[in-house]
């Protein structure tokens, strides 16, 4: 009887164990602008930005591909990616028997390589790629294929299933969206447990901009509940004065990226939120899509967030940045230089 009742308790601790979800780690990222000294781990390839011979290298080692590192300097997700993520051995190792990483400095003037052939600078590089936020990763297969692209900084267990999700080949048959549902069993929710806020528009989710303009742009936030990341956005970044007075000339909707609420797309489709989440391949919570009044995708911030770069992103938007700068980053850049010199003391 003993036993029974023993072997019993072990299964039920065993099926809480399995249902509980995962509570992912998100390092406090302070994003204020600020010198910051980035220095790369000793490991990545010394590369001549030659990427047929970086992916030549890689095979011949045995590896899945190459990663392509976009960064720059001060950056603190960039900062975060190196101490937080390649900073933990487990990573680091499985990292190295996959993969090549090659750095990419976004304001760079090296000569590169593509693996088509195409000679370009690292600069034209960034931009051809549209590295909106840094640090951006770039997953080459063998034959110089990308499989997969991750914008932004990516907390590490995320930044784990990410590396695995390349190196056994699952894009292949998969989306990363479902490898990671499937992986961690994701079950749907209803929106009402998630983080509400008083600027959010209640349903129904009309928002086809097809065919009239709107008078405003339109920010759909994806999201989920047992989310930290999405609590952490819910938090500062979305509290802070300024931000909430930039989300006044927004429309914002909150959508549960696994629900089948009914919404009418900007692109007038009917669809339910699971399925445009899926059409958009968003696959991380919390997901921010921004569109301009005619309903075209202008960018979106699917990875870790601070205040700065959101209030950044949100002000990018709405100053309508993005017609005159191919990418937030090249706004950025403009923003800083026309911040004039404090005067001499």
């Amino acid at each position: 009887m003993r036993a029974g009742y023993l072997f019993l308790l072990l299964m039920m601790l065993s099926v809480v164990s399995q249902a509980a979800p995962v509570v992912e780690h998100i390092p406090f990222i302070n994003d204020v602008p600020a010198s910051r000294d980035i220095p790369h781990p000793d490991w990545f390839k010394k590369s001549f930005l030659d990427l047929r011979v970086d992916l030549k290298d890689a095979r011949k080692e045995g590896k899945q591909g190459v990663i392509v590192y976009f960064g720059q300097e001060n950056c603190p997700y960039c900062l975060a990616l190196m101490k937080e993520n390649f900073g933990r051995p487990d990573i680091t190792r499985y990292t190295r028997a996959h993969f090549d990483v090659i750095a990419i400095d976004i304001w760079g003037s090296l000569p590169v390589v593509l693996p088509d052939g195409r000679k370009t600078t690292e600069r034209e590089y960034a931009l051809q790629e549209k590295t909106n936020f840094t640090p951006s990763l770039i997953f080459y297969d063998p034959d110089g294929k990308v499989v997969l692209r991750l914008r932004g900084y990516y907390p590490p267990y995320r930044f784990r299933a990410a590396l695995h999700y390349v190196a056994e080949g699952y894009y292949k048959h998969e989306s990363l969206r479902d490898y990671l549902a499937r992986a961690e069993n994701t079950p749907k929710f209803e929106l009402g447990d998630l983080n509400q806020e008083d600027f959010f528009s209640p349903p129904p989710y009309a928002l086809d901009r097809s065919h009239f303009p709107a008078s405003k742009p339109l920010v759909v936030f994806f999201e989920q509940r047992d989310c930290h990341a999405c609590d952490i956005l819910h938090g500062d970044p979305l509290q802070h004065e300024k931000t909430r007075e930039l989300m006044q000339g927004f429309e914002a909707v909150q959508l549960d990226m696994w629900a089948d609420t009914p919404v009418l797309t900007p692109d007038g489709r009917h669809e339910t939120a699971k399925s445009w989440a899926s059409r958009l391949g968003i696959f991380y919570a919390p997901t921010l899509v921004f569109f301009d009044e005619k309903g075209k995708e202008i960018i979106r911030i699917d990875s870790v967030v601070g205040l700065y770069r959101l209030q950044g992103v949100l002000q990018y938007v709405l100053e309508k940045g993005y017609l005159e700068y191919p990418t937030y980053q090249k706004w950025r850049q403009q923003q800083r230089a026309e911040v004039p010199e404090p005067p001499a003391l």
